[in-house]
């Protein structure tokens, strides 16, 4: 059974949070004690006598204000797929946290208040769908029947959205009338909206087909040389890690990079027990048939498509700090395992959240501001573009006094 990953988008009061605690509450993934303490803090109860929003807004602030500050994962699965949501929060300031919940997702369902229509942040949320490459998004059309289920209001906002989507190349979007707080076209088609022929919403991800292009590459980065240096293990030399993508078998040529050198897997443990090949998302051990110098943070590949080596590096940057970027700062960079110092050599051009429209940069860059600068590592980057390969393509910028994590990358 296969996981579809996916995050609910939408402004503050479009009801993320409601249709997350639909889609658990209707698909019976919530225990009975976990009701029990929801009946108890329910304000905003629903027919059943509960608020759905409280299964996702964890944190005491949250319920308190009821809105949603932090990302909330949730997990529940049906007879046909296992899911992880990711609930980001809808108002402007945390966009930031919008990005890293949406940088890990297959697929965007973004919320539309029926009431309201496209408002900017729907408009914001939609461009960092396309700046993140998610090729699926579902718009659910919210609070339907605060509008009587009016057919009318749908088309109307779906004719909008369609606009929007089209200007930023999102080509495989589909549109819902739903009502998370009544139930209406969530898990079921709704008789309220007897003008849709459409599928439920549940129903469109449970059958939606995950883009199966390879990703970019075989790539394996070290986290850990083992080098035990026992009597029974006198000559062990191992380097464990993960595979970040394709697979990797015995007998092949590898290239390290970003050394530049080549030999051979002779020998690939999985939990401790000799294997002939490892894919993709696997933690193992690979051992070499030469003793090279390698060690955390290097990328082992193999076949024809490589990934680049260099020093300098164009990407998109969303700047999570309330302390603005300024070119010629140095941080940190972390890419996986791979930590290097690196400055901002110069800051292109910013990015309209709202239009996708390249900007002149006139002062100095803020919080939740998304912009294309040059980076120079001071030791070789191993990358690819972000377009290619999401694990490789992307990373964090660090500030080296605080520690504290001050930008999203993606790699061009």
């Amino acid at each position: 059974m296969d996981i579809l990953r996916f995050i609910t988008a939408g402004s503050v009061d479009d009801g993320k949070s409601t249709l997350i605690g639909r889609l658990l509450y209707d698909s019976k993934s919530i225990l009975q004690d976990q009701l029990e303490v929801l009946e108890k803090h329910s304000k905003n109860k629903n027919e059943d006598g509960v608020d759905l929003a409280l299964l996702t807004d964890g944190l005491r602030a949250e319920r308190e204000q009821g809105i949603t500050i932090d990302v909330a994962y949730r997990y529940f699965s049906t007879a046909k797929r296992k899911f992880i949501i990711a609930d980001a929060p809808g108002h402007v300031q945390y966009t930031r946290n919008m990005i890293t919940g949406a940088s890990n997702s297959d697929l965007m369902v973004i919320l539309i208040d029926a009431r309201k229509g496209v408002i900017e942040q729907t408009r914001r949320h939609s461009v960092i769908a396309s700046l993140l490459k998610l090729k699926k998004v579902a718009v659910a059309i919210n609070k339907m029947d605060m509008v009587d289920y009016s057919e009318e209001v749908f088309e109307a906002i779906k004719s909008e959205y369609s606009k929007i989507a089209d200007n930023l190349g999102l080509s495989e979007v589909s549109y819902f009338p739903i009502s998370a707080l009544k139930g209406d076209n969530i898990v079921t088609v709704s008789p309220r909206t007897d003008w849709y022929q459409g599928a439920a919403l549940l129903e469109y991800l449970e059958q939606v087909t995950l883009s199966e292009e390879f990703n970019g590459g075989n790539r394996f980065q070290v986290q850990y040389v083992i080098r035990p240096q026992t009597e029974e293990l006198h000559d062990y030399r191992g380097y464990a890690g993960k595979v970040l993508s394709g697979k990797f078998r015995k007998g092949e040529v590898l290239q390290i990079l970003p050394a530049g050198l080549t030999t051979e897997i002779s020998r690939i443990e999985i939990n401790g027990i000799e294997a002939e090949e490892v894919w993709e998302g696997q933690p193992a051990v690979i051992h070499t048939a030469h003793d090279l110098d390698i060690g955390r943070g290097d990328i082992f590949a193999t076949g024809d498509q490589l990934p680049t080596v260099e020093k300098d590096l164009e990407v998109l940057l969303c700047w999570l700090d309330h302390k603005p970027l300024q070119p010629g700062n140095k941080y940190l960079l972390q890419q996986n395992s791979r930590l290097v110092k690196t400055i901002v050599k110069e800051v292109d051009y910013k990015i309209n959240v709202n239009t996708l429209n390249r900007e002149q940069v006139e002062d100095e860059i803020k919080l939740n501001e998304i912009v294309k600068v040059t980076l120079r590592t001071a030791q070789p980057l191993v990358y690819d573009s972000f377009i290619s390969n999401k694990t490789t393509g992307s990373a964090i910028l660090v500030d080296e006094t605080s520690n504290s994590t001050v930008a999203a990358c993606i790699i061009q």
